[in-house]
């Protein structure tokens, strides 16, 4: 499945067109106006929601976070040659006899038992099967799978050819010592992938997609692929529209549809303010949401330095974009305008419900810049881990501050960091989590472009978490790249973080479909 598939505004030298004049009456900043200035509507409105758990006098459905399984099928090719006297009878190869297939079976069915027990993504392996010549290989090809893992033991190419369908995934797996010698250890590249010539000819199969002998190796490509998988198609709510930072980012809703096949859903600010005040007429829930406010702000590792009616207003507008998504059967969300427009209509900021619903393993993300989310949905499935949407400041010296007002508490999956409960710095309202995020850890950064492109990506260290007049949660991450050179191949704005190192994932995952990939490291 390749690539077929600031300060606040308080002058401006514009026309004063609509969208400027409300952007200004709202009190946003710059930049919220520059990614407004991007912003396209999706075709699709949830127009029904009014009529959900809400305008009953119900607790909204939380529908669980969904990670599809990828499905394998492995396959076995091989031939058992018939001596013949006085002339060469056989290829290289270690399966000579029908006893040596079932054993190697035996091996190949032991290994990816072993495999999906230890794998951290949902697997789904099919029964093993062996094919022999091209009709068996094409009549496998058909089958019900995402990705087709050939064990290339002998035949020639015109099994493997058959067996390779270019709307799926292909590996294919040789064994130099961990096993029987196979026939394509020796020939895959000059005779499968080349053709006999020197340029690579063999549709959606490459040199990454081969693996000998170490079975971890096939592991993190199927979580690459795996990911690939949950994210295009991706349904994401998008409350005030789907929008891109930026000039640059004009495009980027168009550029998710037509290179992820995301179905961006736009939800109105008046249909989001006629379920807040069908949740707020829910005395039950109200009630519920300030108890469970008190609760959390004495929890260990909580610290409150804002108003609780900041909080239970949030906890309240969490309950909301619950049944958004429930609704419309997705676990992801994003907030356009989000330093203006939903402040009025919650009486609350969006940042603490986008970090909650991060640390429940949901996808949420703030200003709907679908320059950089892709880059974040992907990256969450291959590390089942929250991301964090973050403003990068300029690097030097080795390092760059991250920061933003929605950052994840539990980084590391398990684990929940601890946060200080401030108002939103650029409004100075609202709830918003400044997270001390784990010294020393490792973390993937990714830079994605305008134009759907290239992306960039690098590991860092996280060395300090400032309290500077900025974005509330803040990292100091340092970073071995040639300074200069990250500078020159930054592009587009907003980056994506994660802990730990998902980079060869990363790369793998872009490629496929179809994009540049600059491992700055």
């Amino acid at each position: 499945m390749t690539n077929q598939f600031e300060t606040h505004f308080t002058s401006c030298s514009c026309c004063m067109s609509k969208a400027c004049k409300h952007s200004m009456n709202a009190g946003v900043s710059r930049r919220e106006f520059l990614a407004g200035a991007g912003m396209m509507s999706s075709g699709l409105a949830l127009s029904s929601l009014a009529t959900t758990a809400f305008a009953q006098g119900r607790e909204p459905e939380h529908l669980s976070p969904i990670r599809l399984p990828l499905k394998v099928q492995p396959v076995l090719i091989y031939n058992i040659a018939q001596r013949r006297e006085g002339t060469s009878w056989r290829g290289w190869g270690g399966i000579h006899t029908e006893q040596d297939a079932t054993e190697e079976r035996e091996r190949i069915t032991k290994e990816l038992a072993g495999m999906q027990v230890l794998a951290d993504f949902p697997l789904e392996i099919l029964p093993l099967v062996s094919v022999q010549n091209p009709e068996q290989a094409a009549n496998t090809a058909k089958g019900d799978h995402d990705v087709l893992i050939m064990y290339a033991a002998s035949s020639w190419g015109e099994t493997l050819e058959a067996l390779v369908d270019p709307k799926k995934w292909t590996l294919m797996f040789l064994r130099h010592k961990s096993g029987p010698v196979y026939l394509w250890y020796e020939i895959v590249s000059n005779r499968f992938l080349r053709k006999t010539v020197d340029e690579f000819g063999q549709p959606g199969v490459g040199t990454k997609d081969v693996v000998v002998d170490k079975v971890s190796e096939l592991e993190w490509r199927l979580r690459s692929l795996a990911a690939l998988k949950n994210t295009i198609g991706k349904k994401v709510i998008c409350i005030g529209g789907a929008s891109g930072w930026g000039a640059g980012g004009q495009a980027a809703p168009e550029h998710s549809r037509n290179v992820f096949h995301m179905d961006l859903v736009d939800v109105s600010y008046d249909e989001l303010g006629k379920l807040i005040r069908q949740a707020r007429d829910n005395q039950t829930l109200v009630k519920r949401c300030e108890e469970e406010a008190k609760k959390l702000i004495r929890q260990d590792g909580v610290t409150l330095d804002t108003s609780e009616d900041f909080v239970s207003k949030a906890l309240l507008l969490t309950e909301v974009f619950h049944g958004l998504m429930a609704e419309a059967g997705t676990d992801a969300i994003t907030v356009n305008h989000c330093m203006g427009t939903i402040m009025q209509v919650s009486e609350t900021t969006a940042c603490m419900p986008l970090s909650w619903l991060n640390d429940a393993n949901y996808l949420a993300f703030c200003e709907s810049d679908f320059v950089v989310i892709p880059s974040g949905v992907l990256l969450h499935y291959i590390s089942g881990l929250p991301v964090f949407l973050n403003d990068p400041t300029y690097p030097h010296d080795g390092v760059v501050t991250l920061a933003h007002c929605t950052a994840p508490r539990k980084n590391d999956g398990k684990n929940l960091d601890p946060v200080k409960i401030l108002t939103h710095f650029e409004s100075d309202w609202g709830a918003a989590p400044k997270v001390d995020m784990q010294l020393g850890r490792k973390i993937t950064v990714i830079d994605p472009d305008f134009n759907f492109k290239k992306w960039c990506g690098f590991e860092a260290e996280i060395i300090d978490n400032p309290f500077l007049d900025i974005c509330r949660s803040q990292i100091d991450v340092q970073f071995d790249v040639d300074t200069d050179k990250l500078n020159d191949e930054t592009r587009g704005f907003h980056w994506m973080v994660c802990y730990d190192n998902y980079l060869k994932e990363m790369e793998y995952a872009v490629k496929k479909l179809g994009m540049e990939w600059v491992d700055l490291g």
